[in-house]
């Protein structure tokens, strides 16, 4: 564990910060050409993964509300990018698919993203990209735990006595 320093936790966070930012603004750049805005590449990232997703179960896995995810869809629908159809067992439930458009649009978007980051790790070591990963990693799982906890307490306290 680092030193308890208070300049080095403030530090730490905003390096984390600063870098995810300017990378989401690279990426943005790169794609600009491309015409997809970077909310319209991960609603198409998440379902080259997973298609045929239910747009609520996007909305969650995107962590974006029902209506900004509709918007989305929307848009991409009208693009000819995705296509939506209802779920033969509960037609309230809408499933997102993509077009073959969006197909060639995917490997072009991932074509860029992996030049962008072959630039963005220039430079690099082997060992210096597996131990930021490392790291990362297990910052993840810490947090991740902290939220389940949080959501466990929360729960707990919302329910009557």
């Amino acid at each position: 564990m680092p030193p308890a320093d208070t300049d080095w936790e403030l530090r730490l966070g905003f390096l984390i910060h600063d870098v995810s930012r300017l990378r989401r603004s690279a990426f943005d750049r790169c794609l600009k050409p491309l015409n997809v805005t970077r909310s319209q590449w991960w609603v198409l990232a998440y379902l080259s993964r997973g298609e045929g997703m239910a747009q609520s179960q996007l909305a969650e896995e995107l962590d974006l509300g029902k209506v900004a995810i509709g918007g989305l869809i929307d848009r991409l629908e009208k693009s000819g990018l995705v296509r939506r159809e209802s779920d033969p067992s509960d037609r309230r439930i809408k499933r997102i698919f993509l077009s073959p458009k969006s197909n060639e649009l995917i490997e072009t978007m991932r074509a860029v993203s992996h030049e962008l980051n072959a630039q963005i790790l220039s430079g690099l070591s082997e060992e210096s990209l597996t131990i930021t990963a490392a790291t990362l990693g297990a910052m993840k799982h810490n947090l991740m735990q902290y939220l389940d906890a949080s959501d466990g307490e929360n729960q707990d306290a919302a329910e009557p006595a």
